[in-house]
Formats: C-alpha cells, sequence, structure tokens
C-alpha cells in the first residue's frame, strides 16, 4: 500500500512490472533489499524505492549486476532491461499532463491521475459523491468550495480546470468507466436543487457514451451490499506495450484526511468480489437511465 508519488503517467506501469520482477528475482536468489541495493551500487533507500515501483533512476549497468547476482535466465535478463528501456523513452516523452496544475492538487493526487491515465478500466463504486469523472462544473465547485470555504475564486477555477480536463479520459476509444451509485448520491441537494438537476442530467447525457456505464443500487434494495465497503475505485490495466506484462489491478480509498492505494493482490481481490456484488444488487444500465429520469423531473 502507498500514499502518493511522483510517477508519471506513461512509466507508471513497466515501473511498477520492473520492481516486481526485481522483488520476485531477489527473493528467489535469497537476498535482502541492503545486499541488492550493495550489488547495485547505490543505496537501499534507493533500491527500495525501484522495488516499489517509485521513480528512482535505473541503469542498464545496475540491472546487469542484480542480474548476474540473482542468476537470471537470459530471457529475465532481456526483460528487466525492455522494461529499463520502456521506462525511459516514457520518462523522456514528458510527465502527465496534470504537472501544470501542480499548485491545483492536493498531496498524492498525481499518484491517482498516473493509475487512471494508464488504466483501460475504471470502475468507481460511489455512496455519497458522483465520481470526478462525471461532475458537472457547477457540482464540483459546490463540493471545493465545502472542503475549503477559505479558497480564492482563482485557486477554485484551477481546481475545476483540472477536474475537467481529467474527463477528457472519458472520449478515449480504449477506455470504459463502470460508474455504480447509490440513489442516495443523485439525492443530496449539493450545491442546490438546479445543480442537482443539471448534474442528473448530465449523468443521463454521459451514460449514453459508449465507454461509460451508469448503474445505480436504489433505496429499495434492503442488500447492505457496498455499505459496509464503503466508496472505492478499481483500476486495472492493459498489457504493457514492450513486453507485454498484465500489471495486476490496484484499489482506491480516498479518506477525509489521507488516502489509501491497495496493491496486494489478496486485498485488491476483496474489492473486485464486493464490486461484482454490487453490479448483483444493481439496476441495469437502463433501469438506471429511468430512475435517473424520474429523479431529474422531481
Amino acid at each position: 500500500m502507498v500514499k502518493g508519488s511522483t510517477r508519471t503517467n506513461a512509466s507508471t506501469l513497466p515501473r511498477r512490472a520492473l520492481g516486481r520482477q526485481l522483488r520476485k528475482l531477489r527473493e528467489r536468489a535469497g537476498y535482502t533489499q541492503s545486499a541488492a541495493s550493495r550489488v547495485a551500487e547505490i543505496s537501499p533507500q534507493s533500491y527500495g524505492r525501484i522495488e516499489d515501483g517509485w521513480q528512482t533512476k535505473v541503469t542498464d549497468l545496475g540491472l546487469n549486476a542484480l542480474a548476474n547476482a540473482y542468476e537470471a535466465t537470459d530471457g529475465e535478463r532481456r526483460l528487466l532491461l525492455d522494461l529499463a528501456r520502456e521506462i525511459r523513452e516514457a520518462t523522456a516523452s514528458g510527465g502527465g499532463w496534470w504537472r501544470a496544475y501542480a499548485d491545483a492538487m492536493v498531496s498524492g493526487f498525481d499518484h491517482y491521475l498516473a493509475l487512471e491515465e494508464a488504466a483501460n478500466w475504471v470502475t468507481s463504486w460511489q455512496t455519497t459523491v458522483v465520481p470526478g469523472l462525471l461532475q458537472t462544473r457547477d457540482y464540483r465547485q459546490a463540493l471545493t468550495w465545502a472542503l475549503n470555504p477559505n479558497q480564492s475564486s482563482d485557486d477554485v477555477n484551477r481546481t475545476l480546470d483540472l477536474a475537467q480536463r481529467r474527463q477528457n479520459l472519458l472520449d478515449r476509444p480504449d477506455f470504459k468507466f463502470e460508474a455504480m451509485l447509490t440513489e442516495a448520491v443523485l439525492r443530496y441537494n449539493v450545491g442546490s436543487s438546479s445543480v442537482m438537476a443539471d448534474q442528473v442530467k448530465h449523468l443521463l447525457d454521459r451514460s449514453d457514451m459508449p465507454g461509460v456505464e451508469v448503474r445505480i443500487v436504489p433505496n429499495t434494495e434492503t442488500s447492505p451490499v457496498g455499505l459496509l465497503s464503503r466508496s472505492f475505485v478499481l483500476f486495472s490495466f492493459p498489457p504493457l506495450h514492450a513486453s507485454k506484462l498484465q500489471e495486476p489491478p490496484v484499489a482506491y480509498m480516498e479518506g477525509f484526511t489521507g488516502n489509501l492505494f491497495v496493491e496486494r493482490d489478496i486485498e485488491v481481490a476483496e474489492y473486485s468480489r464486493e464490486a461484482e456484488r454490487i453490479r448483483h444488487v444493481a439496476l441495469s444500465p437502463s433501469a438506471s437511465k429511468d430512475l435517473m429520469l424520474r429523479i431529474s423531473e422531481e
């Protein structure tokens, strides 16, 4: 589990993959991280960052030394070097577009944006607010003022610009966004009744997009599935371009005082199972549209 990072979108997945491969080889060879760092001639902290997938300089010389120490096969050595090359190529192409909005982000949100950009499927379960990718500007503004009532108008507008820029993802042909919401999300009066009416109509419009699916768990549902787990987001990723490795999904939970990224396979699997249970109690996409239409007319 990690809280925030400086990883960029294009290099996020190959960095994670390289870290996972190095950890697997190191543990097989019986090396500690401290011993591995001496082989690579870097500090233990730097080596730990590499295995954790953080942005740290990795040289081919260091990787070859590690491959020798770990008695890696020729295929394993080539994979390490291919991943390192993919990281360098991605880094050379520049950082994420959100760097221009660094002043408008809370700490650690750059990591969320990097995962969101790298993903090809995002599942968002929300019990209290509309997910960011589907928020109108007025709805987001009401939330922003509630969280930071003393924020200047200029800072608020920067935050809103960032939120709107994120929504360009929905136009990407290889991106799928699955939003599952409680009916209560649509009935909370965020901002005003006019703001909420526009927000629900916006959800209806977005649900007609090819890669967007909106499903509602109605208030009449008696099963508490999803309520005990609280809100969460699941990121799933496509295979890496060069190595074709498949990186495992990541789960995310937003907290009032801090955000949590869950990467352990056994824990992420729990969120995946919970998402499947929520799908079973949620209305179909068409029935969800009917419910949203009734609420918007109210």
